[in-house]
């Protein structure tokens, strides 16, 4: 009798499993249960969205903006609209045109808002109305998707959404985390370029300073070189333009550099240790292109050796308050920069060497 009955209760379960398949019922609930979890999740961003907002608000309050929304909600979606590229000429150019100008517009919208107050204070407001910005991104693009998959009943597409939530939900708490740094001017793990190449300025026997384009140029003799630092200048939220600015250093030199160095962060891969470093060749900086592709022409067009070295860290690392790895690896790097200079110039040579990177909390 028990084995009847248990006969009788697999072929029932069968026959529902059948017909689910039959009518695709199961594919249904699959979704439902996808889109309730991708909703749980939209509600946790759009509460971090608010948040933010409401931290930034107090931000610009404590200074005397009465109505902060109004810039916040100007800068937030703001946006920039890329190059043409079925047409290549020139694009680089195109390309750095827009970058500044969106760059000179969110800055006017500040000064604006607060003319009252310091560079200092106005590059923390504009990289926290940054983070806001791209925080309300995430979230408007997740729930464009969300709704389109509902509307068309699409499962694909809610499926691949519900796959990309764990990776979208870490870099939404990562950029969440990073407005604490950036709204007190912490110096961030991207800051390791800088840092480093503050360390050999410390080192040197300084000569003169001056700023060109935000950017920071610090000729200094260091172990009989006549060596040029380039980093953004400090202490506030800044990545300068490193590119142009050595660019033109060179032709202000005449092309009579005999090394360029360029050192950056980098995103580690999984598996590798926060504070590696690694050397090679070429331009490291992570600009859209124009910055790099500046630092290239300028060595190319004088044959001038381009080295490169970077501090490996994830995405997390780079954009939050700088780690205790990471702020011992920029010591570690300007050994190796040390290095470099001694076994590929000799005395009485000239060498630039690029921190790349934003220099929030680094002096200079």
């Amino acid at each position: 009798m028990d084995g009847d009955t248990s006969s009788m209760i697999m072929q029932l379960i069968w026959l529902i499993f059948f017909f689910l398949i039959i009518t695709g019922l199961n594919q249904k609930i699959q979704t439902k249960i996808w889109i309730m979890d991708i909703r749980t999740k939209l509600n946790v961003i759009m509460s971090l969205v608010e948040e933010d907002r409401r931290r930034v608000a107090n931000m610009l309050r404590n200074l005397g903006v009465a109505a902060p929304d109004v810039l916040i909600n100007r800068v937030v979606d703001f946006f920039t609209i890329e190059p043409v590229e079925i047409e290549p000429t020139d694009i680089i150019k195109r390309l750095d045109h827009l970058v500044r100008t969106t760059d000179e517009s969110v800055k006017r919208m500040v000064e604006a808002t607060v003319p009252h107050v310091g560079r200092y204070e106005k590059t923390l407001i504009e990289s926290s109305l940054s983070i806001v910005g791209a925080l309300n991104t995430i979230y408007k693009i997740v729930r464009h998707y969300l709704l389109t998959g509902e509307r068309e009943n699409n499962w694909i597409l809610i499926m691949q959404l519900q796959f990309q939530m764990p990776m979208i939900m870490k870099i939404v708490n990562t950029y969440h985390e990073a407005l604490d740094a950036f709204s007190t001017g912490k110096p961030i793990g991207d800051a390791a370029g800088p840092l480093t190449v503050h360390r050999l300025i410390e080192n040197g026997q300084v000569v003169s300073r001056k700023v060109v384009d935000e950017t920071s140029i610090i000729e200094l003799y260091y172990k009989d070189r006549r060596v040029f630092v380039i980093k953004a200048e400090g202490p506030g939220s800044n990545v300068g333009h490193p590119g142009a600015v050595l660019n033109k250093l060179v032709e202000d030199l005449k092309g009579n550099v005999d090394l360029i160095i360029t050192i950056d962060a980098a995103l580690k891969l999984e598996g590798e240790e926060t504070g590696s470093l690694a050397e090679g060749v070429g331009a490291a900086i992570g600009d859209p292109g124009p910055e790099k592709i500046a630092i290239e022409r300028a060595a190319s067009k004088y044959n001038i050796p381009l080295r490169a070295l970077v501090v490996k860290m994830d995405l997390r690392e780079a954009i939050t308050v700088m780690r205790k790895e990471i702020f011992e690896a920029c010591y570690k790097a300007f050994k190796y920069v040390d290095k470099i200079i001694e076994e590929e110039t000799k005395p009485k040579a000239t060498v630039i060497v690029a921190g790349i990177g934003n220099t929030m909390g680094v002096p200079g």
